[in-house]
């Protein structure tokens, strides 16, 4: 069975007509024979130069930083692309005399202007042109509100992964270094089932749906054989870490190392107020809420959920009541593979983009989410994730963007010195 939909999963990654391409970017080439610059690099800086709507062809930018410079000539759809060779900060410059006649930066445009690379490959910047047009500068508590926002947006997504852990944590001990992999998992096989031409209603579904079955499959071929033979929880942790490796890089030979995205990603601004919020953020903000409200319905409504924290609580004395600990546990491997998967959608949303090594990259985050509300409590890493969304967003006011994750590690650190349990957790869980 385990290497049945291995195989599955593997064939609907080489029936994905892109998935081996590097980053998705317009065309930026002067014409159409001409390679773009830096074809070969993955890393890439783009935008579209527009003057009140119309597209501008023949603009000259240039991008210079690490030692590189490379420059392109935006198309006739407005767009430019650059690839770079590593990632880092770039200076990247407009040249004002190839705009034409008439036609000048926005006042307040920085030009040359600092872009850095923080967790993708490809990072857009704009240049906006236009007489008259003048830059407003949004006032501290608005940036304030629009970074609580999407902090919430942001916690309530990891909380999806988290939540997940937390119930295999709970039930069987087993710390899992895979689950980032299984957050992978759900971006990449929407990618598979969006680029096979199916409809996104169709695609992200079925992604959720094959992110379940990934998680029967890790129960049924290698968690349960290794509980009924009486391995040790190191050992077994052991076990998930050289399973993340192998997905992880399995997923590489196939998919590729370049960033590819869902269809969809680049999604408008919304007004809600004095809150600016790209529609992706808010959609995601919505779906992580439902889906979270009917899981927490489900463990204290339903008999299965009571027997989960029966399980998660004692295993044996919930053996000695007639649950069945092993179909309980079982069930609770789909949830979470369902829950990791949909939680890797939403993260290739909000990157945007999808990439082999994308659930690594929060998979410390997920940890400190489950940690920081309590091992093994459900609601605890709801909380926990949370808040570690906030603060990774609201830092962003005062640290530099590739700093947001430490400090929200650093502050888990602190809690778990005054507080080891975690916010939610029971002391005698601990030890």
């Amino acid at each position: 069975m385990l290497a049945a939909v291995a195989a599955m999963f593997a064939a609907l990654l080489l029936a994905a007509p892109a998935a081996s391409a590097t980053t998705a970017t317009p065309d930026a080439s002067p014409s159409a024979t001409s390679p773009a610059p830096g074809a070969d690099y993955r890393d890439r800086i783009s935008g579209v130069i527009k003057n009140e709507g119309t597209p501008l062809e023949g603009v000259k930018i240039t991008a210079t930083g690490n030692g590189y410079e490379g420059e392109a000539v935006t198309g006739a759809n407005g767009s430019w692309s650059i690839g770079v060779p590593q990632q880092g900060a770039y200076e990247v410059e407009l040249d004002e005399s190839t705009l034409p006649d008439g036609v000048a930066l926005a006042e307040g445009q920085e030009n040359p202007r600092t872009v850095t690379f923080a967790n993708t490959t490809n990072i857009t910047t704009l240049f906006l042109l236009g007489e008259g047009i003048v830059l407003q500068e949004e006032s501290f508590g608005s940036l304030l509100l629009e970074r609580a926002v999407a902090g919430l947006s942001f916690g309530l997504l990891l909380a999806l992964s988290a939540v997940g852990l937390s119930l295999i944590f709970g039930t069987t001990g087993l710390t899992n270094f895979a689950h980032g992999e299984m957050v992978t998992l759900g971006a990449i096989l929407a990618f598979a089932f969006a680029s096979l031409g199916m409809p996104l209603w169709v695609a992200l579904p079925l992604a959720v749906v094959g992110g379940a079955a990934f998680g029967y499959v890790q129960d049924a071929g290698i968690w349960k054989p290794l509980r009924r033979r009486g391995t040790g929880l190191v050992p077994m942790m052991i076990v998930s870490i050289g399973l993340a490796v192998a997905v992880r890089y399995t997923v590489l030979f196939f998919f590729g190392g370049g960033t590819q995205q869902l269809p969809g990603s680049q999604s408008p601004i919304l007004e809600l107020g004095p809150v600016s919020i790209p529609r992706n953020t808010l959609v995601s903000l919505i779906v992580s809420l439902a889906v979270i409200l009917v899981v927490a319905l489900l463990l204290l409504r339903t008999r299965i959920g009571k027997a989960t924290r029966a399980v998660a609580d004692n295993p044996a004395l919930a053996a000695a009541s007639g649950i069945d600990v092993d179909r309980v546990i079982r069930l609770v491997w789909v949830i979470g593979g369902a829950l990791a998967a949909m939680g890797g959608i939403l993260w290739a949303y909000y990157r945007p983009g999808v990439s082999f090594n994308m659930g690594q990259q929060i998979l410390l985050l997920i940890f400190a989410g489950v940690t920081l509300g309590g091992l093994g409590t459900v609601f605890g890493a709801l909380v926990g994730s949370v808040l570690v969304g906030l603060f990774v967003e609201i830092s962003t006011l005062w640290l530099e963007a590739d700093l947001k994750y430490v400090g929200a590690l650093v502050i888990m650190i602190l809690v778990l010195l005054v507080r080891p349990q975690g916010l939610l957790g029971r002391r005698e869980r601990i030890g």
